[in-house]
């Protein structure tokens, strides 16, 4: 298809795939995968623009070792962004592993290269945001972090997804928990800090937690009332 072909159909198809069961990731790869247009392109002429971009590219890092390497993690100092990361995983019942099985369906064989590289970081980079800006797992939380990642990737998927997730998540919550507010307040975060994109993550995990947020301009933990799949009906019949 190429690397900018847009495939709206199937991203369609896919993001009915996402409502009808929001615990499978698998299909939030594929609506990625379906409208990622030129935004790989973009991303490497921005990483390209500064060192530590450059060095990224050089050296493509690959994460999932050091993140599925639990002894290691377990091992790092208390507080460090390692640590966090770990408490994160284990609460949740995820892995980095399980990101990467879920990504292998949606896979272009036409990608190749850095891009391959880029798609493989941001996908690996995913539950280190988590832990750094404090959101959870739940439904308001994957969402808020989509309306983050959609203004710091620009991935029209991503957005679609937030989009769509802040609509359903007013129809369906108690309007008192504030989950439209949480979701929206994501895109607003991702304006206010640095570029995730290029941070060294193979490097900070053993930095202290506190310390990379103010490094990155995260004034803290957000701070909103979770909602499980199981609490609500989030699927795309109208309610």
């Amino acid at each position: 298809m190429g690397i900018t072909a847009m495939r709206p159909l199937d991203a369609a198809l896919a993001i009915r795939r996402v409502f009808a069961d929001p615990d499978a990731t698998e299909h939030v790869f594929e609506v990625i995968d379906a409208l990622q247009g030129p935004q790989l392109k973009r991303i490497r002429a921005r990483l390209r623009r500064s060192e530590l971009g450059r060095r990224l590219l050089s050296t493509k890092p690959n994460l999932v070792p050091l993140l599925g390497n639990r002894e290691a993690l377990a091992a790092m100092p208390e507080g460090s962004l390692g640590r966090a990361y770990l408490a994160f995983v284990e609460s949740e019942g995820i892995s980095a592993d399980g990101l990467v099985e879920a990504s292998e369906g949606a896979r272009d064989p036409s990608i190749e290269g850095d891009f391959v590289w880029i798609k493989d970081w941001l996908r690996d980079t995913h539950d280190l945001w988590h832990t750094v800006l404090g959101y959870r797992g739940d439904l308001v939380g994957e969402a808020a972090l989509l309306a983050f990642s959609h203004h710091e990737t620009g991935n029209l998927g991503v957005g679609a997804i937030a989009a769509l997730a802040w609509f359903k998540l007013g129809r369906v919550s108690d309007p008192s928990l504030g989950a439209r507010a949480t979701v929206w307040n994501g895109r607003r975060l991702a304006k206010k800090v640095a570029w995730f994109i290029e941070v060294p993550w193979h490097e900070w995990l053993d930095r202290p937690l506190e310390e990379v947020r103010r490094d990155l301009g995260v004034p803290g933990p957000v701070s909103y009332h979770p909602i499980r799949s199981s609490e609500v009906d989030v699927s795309l019949v109208p309610s």
